[in-house]
């Protein structure tokens, strides 16, 4: 049970049980993604750091407003920006991650020319506009909005926003042991990104996910197999209360959903292939089942099926 609720404007900071907090964002608001606050005890660490450094910022005030405490540690849970563009906000703590998402943030999330940058965004902003004008499906048109008003909220930060880098890298585990609480970090492989990182509070049963877990979203797939094993193994673990990336907490019935759609999408692309089909033949004949019709994305389940279908055909490649 949930023990209390506060509002922000960019997110909804719930209550898990007592010093463990999960900050939901709210849609179009600048958080993009969901967070994490764990009372250690003398010190707080909090997980991912949201889209923009205004974001950050309030993900912090809250933080250190409710526990009386200072944040010690930041995890990154991979490199994408809506989970690591609030980082400069925790310059002065110890910013947590693998080495592989140091390497993708430092090659990825660069910005060598602001004016350009700033340009392209709204190049993109304004493509976006296009395709909402055009777009009569409901549930496409809501995706496309949402990826406009988060990216318009990058785009206001863009001039005060600074890459800040992890400092303290592991690989596959690390445990924090707090005066009060212990917590775990697991890299289990790359499914949504080439490196993701989920924390795991053992006492509490509770995982705060990244972008391994997220609710009825057409989360993009970086390797389908290793997708697949890190939510199966996932399911070992003693959780009792799941936080994803996106969306609302939950149990690890979300897991069982992922694992669901992941697996009917590889058995279809194998179909594909058993029947010589082409990438747009595969596409263009795949009926969407109606579970996942509700599903979020701004390039659906297409991005997934090609992406699936492509990891497959390099595979059957490999063997030859």
């Amino acid at each position: 049970m949930e023990q209390g609720i506060v509002e922000t404007e960019y997110f909804t900071l719930h209550t898990l049980c007592d010093g463990v907090f999960a900050a939901i964002a709210k849609p179009g608001q600048g958080a993009w993604s969901n967070a994490g606050i764990i009372d250690l005890g003398d010190e707080l660490l909090v997980f991912d750091s949201l889209s923009t450094p205004s974001a950050g910022e309030e993900l912090r005030h809250q933080a250190e407003s409710l526990t009386g405490k200072k944040v010690k540690y930041l995890v990154n849970s991979h490199y994408h920006g809506d989970h690591v563009f609030g980082n400069q906000v925790f310059s002065d703590t110890t910013i947590i991650s693998t080495y592989v998402t140091e390497r993708m943030c430092k090659e990825k999330n660069k910005i060598e020319d602001y004016e350009k940058e700033k340009q392209d965004m709204n190049r993109y902003l304004l493509q976006l506009k296009k395709q909402i004008d055009s777009t009569e499906d409901t549930i496409l048109k809501a995706s496309l909005i949402n990826q406009y008003q988060e990216m318009s909220k990058v785009l206001e930060d863009l001039s005060q926003l600074q890459i800040v880098l992890p400092s303290m890298l592991f690989e596959e585990k690390l445990t924090i042991n707090g005066t009060d609480r212990t917590v775990e970090l697991y890299c289990l492989g790359g499914g949504h990104s080439p490196s993701d990182t989920f924390m795991y509070l053992p006492k509490e049963k509770i995982a705060f996910m990244g972008d391994i877990v997220t609710e009825d979203l057409h989360v993009p797939i970086y390797n389908p197999e290793d997708f697949l094993s890190i939510l199966k193994r996932v399911k070992q673990i003693d959780i009792s209360k799941i936080v994803p990336g996106h969306g609302n907490v939950s149990d690890l019935a979300l897991c069982d959903t992922l694992i669901e759609y992941l697996s009917l999408i590889t058995h279809r692309a194998k179909e594909a292939f058993q029947y010589k089909l082409s990438l747009e033949e595969f596409i263009s004949g795949f009926a969407i089942p109606k579970v996942y019709r509700e599903w979020k994305g701004v390039n659906g389940i297409k991005a997934n099926l090609t992406t699936i279908y492509t990891y497959l055909k390099k595979a059957k490649k490999s063997t030859f």
